[in-house]
């Protein structure tokens, strides 16, 4: 088997990194994974600490790590056996955050790619066609479409189902299922789903199956999907891990070292690796990532308990009205700042959605910004109306993404565009939620979909 970290040769594969230590499926050099930062005295640092605590390594002792803005590296021999030799294959400042990312996520190996879907796709290159998927009914639009596309055209049967359901994943385990995908908390509809449960379940019945998570909602801050039984676990870093909408990147990190060869060995094929400069942007935002994840995630909290003491149907998983408040909290460290409400009617949504004036009308979340969208119209878009019917997601869903401005200004805003839309109920004592979005108690958050999201390769 040929090294795949070399542009047009046989040479090695040790292009992610200095420092080597281990070695690859083809016996050469690699770089520890994750970058070692911890203090000798045996105290581990603080997640935060760890965020922001990285060495350079740079001879001048530069206290940013340096971009090194080069597609090509020179070699001192003529063989060409140097650490890097072409960007695709790696990149110094690639190297770096990929190290500092498995660090904070708990995972031996670590990859950046140029978006959360380059991410996804990279991830999905280990199937085959036959192979069988399972996943949820409740997943970022996406996620659906390349899903949608690999049932369609690389004979890949996906199944969608309530995965927050462990009895309902595992009536379609077969000895086929290469992959069970997950997202927690799922977007929009914040349903939960247990990890752990579900990755014994598929395991026991699958061995060979892969666990994948998609942790974009929570971040390593809150959330450590393969401290849960996960085998893969990806995001989207243009989202907390950015943190300001400035910079495209996914992040895939495992702790299987075959498993790990094989996604750089795509990495490197495919050129999907993350540019020099996006790499700077995006070590610089990891930096800030507890700091803005605690206020946002405390803004979320507030902004919630608002709209709940109002009467309007909320789904938060830092509610206790949730009906998986517990199970989050399990596997958790925090409720994220991402939650969504009903109100009954599309064209109210609408209003609510337009009336707004800091809350920025757009897709994508994460960022320091608050965000307002209606899904169905916006980022879950590209699933077909029918299908959404099917799946439980209504089209009058209004998702929040909080950012960190000060939380009574964002309150503010939202009862002025609640009032402005016509969707409350004003009266001596405040006001009220008006129609079928108005209590917190009309069905389950979790309530069953129309269907359980049919296998195959419709959906």
């Amino acid at each position: 088997m040929s090294a795949p970290g070399k542009e047009g040769s046989q040479g090695s594969a040790n292009s992610i990194g200095k420092a080597l230590h281990s070695l690859d499926l083809d016996g050469h050099q690699l770089p520890p994974s994750p970058a070692p930062s911890s203090p000798r005295n045996g105290r581990k640092y603080a997640l935060a600490t760890e965020l922001v605590f990285t060495e350079t390594g740079d001879q001048h002792g530069a206290s940013s790590v340096p971009i090194y803005q080069s597609a090509t590296f020179k070699s001192t021999t003529a063989n060409a056996t140097s650490e890097y030799d072409y960007s695709r294959s790696g990149n110094p400042t690639r190297t770096h955050l990929e190290r500092h990312v498995a660090k904070i996520m708990n995972a031996s190996r670590a990859l950046v790619t140029t978006s959360g879907m380059a991410a996804m796709d990279l991830i999905c290159r280990l199937l085959r066609p036959g192979d069988e998927v399972i996943t949820g009914d409740d997943l970022y639009g996406g996620t659906n479409r390349l899903l949608k596309h690999l049932s369609t055209n690389a004979g890949i049967v996906v199944h969608h189902v309530n995965t927050t359901d462990v009895d309902t994943v595992k009536r379609v385990i077969s000895n086929k299922t290469a992959m069970c995908l997950l997202e927690t908390p799922t977007n929009p509809l914040i349903k939960i789903v247990d990890i752990r449960e579900i990755s014994r379940s598929v395991k026991a019945a699958a061995p060979n199956a892969l666990i994948v998570v998609d942790n974009t909602m929570l971040s390593p801050y809150l959330q450590n999907p393969l401290d849960l039984g996960a085998d893969i676990v990806y995001e989207s870093g243009t989202k907390y891990l950015s943190g300001h909408h400035d910079v495209m990147a996914g992040v895939v990190g495992v702790n299987d070292k075959v498993l790990g060869e094989k996604l750089y060995s795509m990495v490197n094929s495919t050129g999907c690796g993350l540019s020099p400069m996006d790499s700077f942007l995006l070590i610089r935002g990891i930096k800030t990532l507890a700091v803005r994840m605690e206020k946002q995630q405390a803004n979320a909290a507030h902004i919630a308990s608002f709209l709940e003491s109002h009467g309007f149907r909320v789904r938060y998983p830092g509610l206790r009205s949730h009906p998986q408040y517990d199970l989050h909290c399990s596997m958790a460290r925090g409720a994220g700042a991402v939650l969504s409400f009903e109100t009954g009617d599309v064209a109210l949504s609408q209003r609510i959605v337009e009336s707004t004036r800091l809350w920025g009308i757009s897709v994508s979340f994460g960022c320091v910004n608050s965000l307002i969208s209606m899904p169905c119209q916006m980022s879950h878009a590209s699933i077909d109306a029918k299908v959404r019917k099917e799946r439980g997601l209504k089209e009058d869903v209004i998702r929040l993404c909080v950012g960190i401005e000060d939380v009574e200004d964002l309150t503010e805003d939202l009862s002025r565009a609640l009032v402005q839309a016509g969707a409350v109920t004003i009266t001596t004592d405040g006001f009220h939620a008006i129609g079928g979005g108005q209590t917190v108690g009309n069905g389950e958050l979790n309530e069953q979909p129309e269907t359980s999201g049919s296998s195959g390769t419709e959906d």
